[in-house]
């Protein structure tokens, strides 16, 4: 069996947190090689493979891998006991339409799916809580990071100041041409455009990396505990999927993080 090559992240001794590049599994073409999304259009049984090979990697049942069906929303889901009760249809059910991803339950990985969409990592060590994020830039204008961190924070009683933040592979401002009714949607929104925005040539380009930056530091995590991978999807998309170079019809990087047992 193959194994997944992962960027790790240290956010705490006693959380292992990951992002998967395109190393280690058994995709081919626009899915080569590792990918365990299961709404692309990957073969099936690349996907099954690449999932068995992740779980042997962790030490960890199928069941206790989590992922949700993303919309570009705002809604998230707890796992917690009863979640974990629920028979598999009501399970995929809780976990339709929901962006973030939370859980202080050891020994079960969360995480979310991006092909040049921000990945969001956070970990509360004081309290035991991860949680995952999907900001996409219609997830980033409506501020989803923000939305999830108080809204966890409220759930599990912790203080935003304990997270520990990584945003990582994504698509960088560079890379992130956009048109003006984007730009509009941003500032519409109270977005500060003189931080996060520049124009080059006739296109706009936004910086989702430090829009989300500040999304999280508002809802008071501390800016020196978000740490920004810096590692762009477009320009490296050798090594993480970039769905504006390959199509809708591409693999997905995987965030994830898991508490140790």
């Amino acid at each position: 069996m193959k194994t997944p090559q992962l960027l790790y992240y240290d956010l705490s001794p006693r959380v292992t947190a990951f992002s998967s590049t395109r190393h280690g599994g058994y995709g081919t073409g626009t899915y080569a090689e590792w990918n365990i999304n299961r709404y692309s259009g990957d073969d099936a049984a690349h996907i099954e493979a690449n999932r068995a090979a992740l779980l042997e990697l962790l030490g960890i049942s199928s069941e206790a891998l989590i992922m949700p069906h993303q919309n570009h929303g705002t809604n998230g889901v707890v796992i917690d006991d009863a979640f974990l009760s629920l028979p598999p249809e009501a399970k995929a059910a809780a976990l339709e339409g929901r962006d973030y991803i939370a859980t202080d339950k050891p020994g079960i990985c969360i995480g979310v799916s991006t092909a040049d969409c921000v990945p969001i990592l956070l970990c509360s060590a004081t309290h035991g809580v991860i949680i995952a994020i999907h900001a996409g830039w219609r997830g980033t204008l409506s501020r989803i990071a923000s939305i999830a961190v108080r809204a966890m924070a409220g759930h599990y009683g912790f203080a935003p100041s304990s997270l520990c933040a990584v945003i990582g592979p994504s698509i960088s401002q560079a890379a992130f041409e956009v048109g003006d009714e984007v730009y509009d949607a941003f500032r519409g929104a109270g977005f500060d455009m003189d931080e996060i925005a520049v124009r080059i040539g006739e296109k706009w380009h936004i910086d989702l990396w430090r829009a989300n930056e500040q999304e999280l530091t508002a809802a008071g995590v501390r800016a020196e505990r978000i740490h920004t991978a810096g590692i762009c999807t477009w320009t490296h998309h050798n090594d993480f999927f970039s769905a504006r170079r390959e199509g809708i019809r591409s693999g997905r990087i995987f965030s994830g993080l898991i508490i140790k047992s």
